[in-house]
Formats: structure tokens, C-alpha cells, sequence
């Protein structure tokens, strides 16, 4: 049985008011009718929940009591689908899988048992690379420093559960690195080249139904601001690998790719949620927003891999007004 109407929760929603449109878009096409809830810290403060339906607060993410949170918006507003936007969100909410499914709601989250891998890039390289996915050469800092010779240097180096670019660094011999940091660290081959995003969706039972990549022209702040969308046999061969590596990851996902003149294409990280440039994809033609709510409303999956490449998408900044 199908249904004609869902409540949708967007966490985490701050800006993502491009996601929000995508769902509404899709809502229209299947003439499905879409309440849109999102939350977030503070949202007042937010564009995205000031464009939607309703609004509400919820704790950080790394509150112990955030995915409790979350489950007490699903419960008191019948939400039908949740969908977390941002990474330090995805393990709390995985925990709680079972609480989401006894309110019968779909939570957009693979098992804990992928995003504990994709959470900690140490642990993605090295399931990636016994996948046959090609990946830097990476190292923690014990093993690195016990052999310094065994990668060129300069290393590129980043926080193994980092995202959005924090934490950054770049060194040029094994005495410039810090005897400790602040967080643990991974330290990779300094890969140069154009970088790629590839979204790829998988169906609710494990098939990888579409890959999209797109070149990352210009990025700010970690989130590609223009992109073109790219086939690229190769890199629809790399998500093939992550699908194999990750059996049980499901829905939308995005990963990084630096294409090296030397090294040829590598992954550098996963996201398994909706990724930032999400609506490039989805103007392309790979409609995520639109399965998910088939899914959820219980009508046949209309995915493909039918998209438009040479899309290019040129963000600009635009403001919602209160008051």
C-alpha cells in the first residue's frame, strides 16, 4: 500500500535549504504531499528551518542525549523519514536504529558497522584498499614515524574522524610533526590533481543504482561552490568497489576522489548521508530525494543512472529574511 502523504525530518538542517527544495521538487513529481520538519542547535538562526514547514531545537549532536532528542521530534510529529546531514551525527542516530523502526520510521543511516569505517579514515583506507579500491598510501603516526622513508614526503596529514575540511596540515620532513596533537591523526600521500565528487545511491536492497560524479572546480569551506557533472568509467568502477567493500551501506552516499597525474584516481573519504553539492546531482537528473520518498511511501524504485552530464552548477549566496 502506498502512501499519499509523509513527514519528512531534516537534521542538522542549517543551511541545507537546497536538500529541502530537492524533497519538495520530488514531493510535486510523485503528487505526493511533503511536511517538511528540520531541526537543528539553533534554528532560528537557520535558513533551512526557517524555509521549512516547522522548527524545532535539539541538543548538539555529541550530547549524549541528541538521538533521544531526535526520536522524541519523530515521535511527536509521525515522522516517516529522517535524514541526518552532517558526519558526527550519523553514529548516535545508527545506534538508535531499532527505537526509529518501532515508530515506524525510515532513518536514513547505514548499520553502525559502516559508519564506524567510514567514521574513521584509518580504518576506510585500509577497507577500501583490501577491496581494491585505490587509496593514498596511508599511515597513523607510529607507523609513520617508525619508518619515514616508506612514503614521499611532503605528507598531507588530517584528523582521522574529521570532516569538512578541519584540521588540515601539511608536512614537509618527520621532524616538523608535532610530538602530540589535540586529536589522532592520519598522514597520507600529498595527492595533487583535480578532485571529484561522486554521489552514488543505494537501493534498499544493497544495489548500487547510480553513480554521478561531478569535478569540484571551485570549493569554500569544504562544499563545492562549481561543479560540472562527469562520466567516468573509472570512478563508477571506484563506487563498485566501496559498494563491495561496504555490503551493508545503504541509500545516499558521496565520496572524494583526487585524480593524481602520477597515481591516477584516489579515494581520500566517504560520507554516507547527502553530501553538500547534493543538488548538482539531483538538477543532473539523479533524483536521490525522489527514491527515498518512493521507498518510504512504499511505491517502486524509479532509480537510474540515466543523468545529464556536463551540468555545471554556479552557487551564489542568497538570504531568507525574518522580522
Amino acid at each position: 500500500m502506498t502512501s499519499d502523504s509523509l513527514r519528512l525530518l531534516i537534521c542538522s538542517a542549517g543551511r541545507r535549504v537546497g536538500l529541502l527544495q530537492s524533497f519538495r521538487a520530488a514531493a510535486d513529481r510523485l503528487s505526493m504531499g511533503l511536511e517538511v520538519i528540520a531541526c537543528d542547535l539553533n534554528p532560528d538562526d537557520s535558513a533551512a528551518c526557517a524555509l521549512a514547514d516547522a522548527a524545532l531545537p535539539v541538543p548538539r549532536c555529541d550530547d549524549p542525549g541528541y538521538a533521544e532528542a531526535v526520536l522524541d521530534v519523530t515521535r511527536e510529529h509521525g515522522i516517516n523519514l529522517v535524514v541526518p546531514t552532517i558526519d558526527p551525527e550519523l553514529l548516535p542516530l545508527a545506534q538508535a536504529h531499532d527505537d526509529f523502526a518501532r515508530l515506524g520510521a525510515r532513518l536514513h543511516v547505514s548499520p553502525t558497522s559502516v559508519i564506524e569505517v567510514v567514521r574513521d579514515k584509518q580504518r576506510t583506507s585500509e577497507v577500501l584498499a583490501a577491496a581494491g579500491v585505490p587509496v593514498p598510501r596511508t599511515f597513523d603516526q607510529a607507523g609513520l614515524l617508525a619508518n619515514p622513508d616508506q612514503i614521499s614526503w611532503p605528507v598531507f596529514a588530517k584528523p582521522s574522524g574529521g570532516s569538512a575540511s578541519r584540521g588540515l596540515e601539511v608536512f614537509d620532513r618527520a621532524e616538523d610533526i608535532p610530538a602530540e596533537f589535540s586529536e589522532p591523526m592520519i598522514f597520507q600521500d600529498m595527492l595533487r590533481g583535480p578532485e571529484y565528487t561522486i554521489n552514488m545511491f543505494v537501493d534498499a536492497s544493497g544495489q548500487l543504482r547510480t553513480v554521478i560524479p561531478h569535478l569540484r572546480m571551485q570549493v569554500r569551506a569544504g562544499e563545492v561552490e562549481k561543479g560540472e557533472t562527469r562520466r567516468r568509467a573509472d570512478l563508477h568502477e571506484a563506487a563498485e568497489g566501496i559498494a563491495r567493500a561496504l555490503p551493508d551501506l545503504r541509500g545516499v552516499a558521496c565520496f572524494q576522489v583526487i585524480d593524481d597525474p602520477d597515481l591516477g584516481p584516489r579515494v581520500i573519504e566517504i560520507n554516507a548521508r547527502f553530501g553538500g553539492g547534493y543538488p548538482l546531482a539531483d538538477h543532473a537528473g539523479a533524483h536521490f530525494a525522489q527514491w527515498l520518498l518512493e521507498e518510504v511511501s512504499g511505491r517502486p524504485c524509479s532509480a537510474h543512472d540515466n543523468w545529464r552530464e556536463g551540468v555545471k552548477m554556479m552557487r551564489y549566496d542568497c538570504a531568507v529574511y525574518q522580522g
